[in-house]
């Protein structure tokens, strides 16, 4: 059992959105990551703040695939804060863009950050708004202004934002607690390889949240 000071702790879901769902089956569909807002929820017991953040992406970028064949290929040009392409996702005012069901609406989470606004970047992370991590979303400085030492993450996907982002947390500093079980990964491989990456980072990994338990 992990111990868990309720008075430093934050939860931070890190981009539930449909469009990284079956809901929304033409953008960027992880298995099951529909399902992960119980889990979610239940972890949100254990922490005094709720974060969350969302992909909130223009309807064109030129990081948007064109075709089926084009996902996952790197971006040619001068793009410095671009890797590779990927399917249109998250556009604002589209449900891809939305929570998934049964998370509570926006206005009752404690921060929402919005990422990859910017047509030229695509971040993964959501301490950042770029690739090279010059350009922070503010989390990290609104954490340490609450006096917020710990955080249990979840969201999509495990071997994505939700890696990237944790690796961020843990250089900033935080104690980090990554619930698998409000988690879900593309692809077993990177998935594994993503937890493996977090751990060695300093992150503790739990099944669920009946590992933790309030002090």
């Amino acid at each position: 059992m992990i111990k868990i000071e309720k008075s430093i702790t934050a939860c931070f879901d890190v981009d539930p959105q449909c469009g990284f769902t079956p809901l929304c089956p033409d953008e960027l569909p992880v298995n099951d990551g529909h399902l992960i807002a119980d889990e979610l929820n239940t972890q949100a017991q254990f922490a005094k703040y709720r974060l969350v953040s969302k992909d909130s992406h223009p309807a064109k970028a030129p990081w948007i695939a064109q075709s089926a064949d084009e996902i996952m290929t790197p971006i040619k040009g001068d793009y410095e804060n671009l890797d590779i392409k990927w399917p249109a996702h998250c556009v604002v005012g589209t449900k891809g863009n939305t929570l998934i069901p049964g998370l509570p609406s926006e206005a009752n989470y404690d921060l929402v950050i919005e990422k990859g606004v910017d047509p030229l970047k695509h971040p993964y992370g959501a301490c950042y708004h770029d690739l090279l991590e010059t350009e922070e979303t503010g989390i990290i400085e609104w954490l340490h202004k609450h006096q917020i030492n710990v955080l249990i993450v979840g969201g999509l996907a495990t071997d994505y934002c939700v890696k990237i982002t944790v690796l961020q947390l843990c250089r900033a500093g935080f104690n980090v607690i990554v619930n698998l079980s409000a988690c879900r990964g593309i692809n077993t491989d990177t998935t594994e390889e993503a937890c493996l990456l977090m751990l060695n980072a300093g992150a503790q990994l739990i099944e669920n949240s009946n590992e933790l338990e309030l002090i």
